[in-house]
């Protein structure tokens, strides 16, 4: 059991919602009900009930509740003290984002502003692999990228959030069917990134599932553009969990199936890195529990709600 879980375990009963405890944490709804799961199986007991009204504590998740918000509560007290031990930190902090779910970068960067205004920050954003090479080129100190894979060695990792992908198409471009009629979409234009990017790894795993190879692929690099196209009828492609809601809603695409469950945005660094003290500061924030926002305790592929956006 790790402070993640905790948090979230803390997020779910203030919200009284899965959803909401999502939306609060910036996490997929999955990943959300992951940690409570582990959490319950690492304990050996049943924290919530499930019911019409929504995620109601059992009456020893009630007893867990207190002493988990003390958890949480000393571990910010600590990373608090270790701060002030180590007296105001400054300097400058390059960070890179691969387009993830803005939200994520904004609340990241709006704590940081608060707790260590004396760090520059320069955001550069760019494709998850322009990342990677930038942290390791030490052009970047660090970045938010997405994983599909298990990251290398050679990084240290900070999971902050998840997200799916689904297949989308102009509504009415093909005949509705389930599952997809594969060779018909074989005969039209794949609207996709690159083969290293999260959505060109899952359209590669979708080809070699289903023995297909599209006659045409357009190589895009930016979901805004790829959502255009696919919205105009110029072919299919992949579009991230939110953006992909949000054009079902508009009624500018149909979502044909989900080409993969989970993608993980990672925030990393290099494993060793030559400015601890900072890097180390950054990280504890991005596992700090959220403010109370006084809420009460109390699928649609196209409406489940995930985080991420583009590649």
């Amino acid at each position: 059991m790790d402070i993640h879980q905790i948090k979230t375990f803390l997020a779910v009963a203030r919200e009284g919602s899965i959803t909401r405890a999502s939306e609060r944490l910036y996490l997929s709804q999955p990943a959300v009900s992951a940690h409570i799961k582990a959490m319950e199986e690492t304990l050996g007991l049943v924290l919530f009930e499930r019911t019409s009204r929504g995620m109601q504590l059992t009456l020893e998740g009630q007893r867990l509740l207190v002493k988990a918000e003390r958890t949480l509560l000393a571990q910010r007290e600590l990373i608090d003290e270790a701060t002030r031990l180590k007296g105001s930190l400054v300097g400058s902090l390059r960070l890179g984002a691969s387009h993830v779910d803005a939200g994520v970068v904004a609340r990241f960067l709006t704590v940081l502003a608060e707790r260590v205004p004396e760090v520059e920050v320069s955001l550069k954003y760019g494709t998850s692999l322009d990342i990677l090479r930038g942290i390791r080129s030490g052009e970047l100190d660090a970045g938010f990228y997405n994983e599909a894979d298990q990251p290398a060695g050679d990084l240290a990792t900070l999971e902050v959030s998840r997200f799916a992908t689904y297949l989308a198409a102009q509504p009415g471009l093909v005949p509705a069917s389930s599952p997809p009629d594969w060779q018909r979409l074989a005969e039209l234009p794949w609207i996709l990134p690159t083969s290293t990017t999260c959505c060109g790894q899952a359209a590669e795993a979708l080809f070699a599932k289903h023995r297909f190879r599209p006659k045409r692929i357009i190589g895009i690099d930016r979901e805004s553009v790829t959502r255009t196209l696919i919205a105009g009828g110029v072919g299919v492609g992949l579009l991230h969990a939110d953006s992909a809601a949000e054009a079902q809603a508009q009624g500018e695409v149909e979502l044909l199936c989900e080409a993969q469950a989970s993608v993980r945005v990672l925030f990393a660094h290099l494993a060793e890195p030559a400015r601890e003290p900072l890097l180390s500061a950054v990280r504890s924030l991005l596992i700090e529990p959220p403010a109370r926002d006084g809420h009460a305790d109390g699928c649609n592929a196209g409406t489940t709600r995930q985080h991420g956006k583009t590649r």
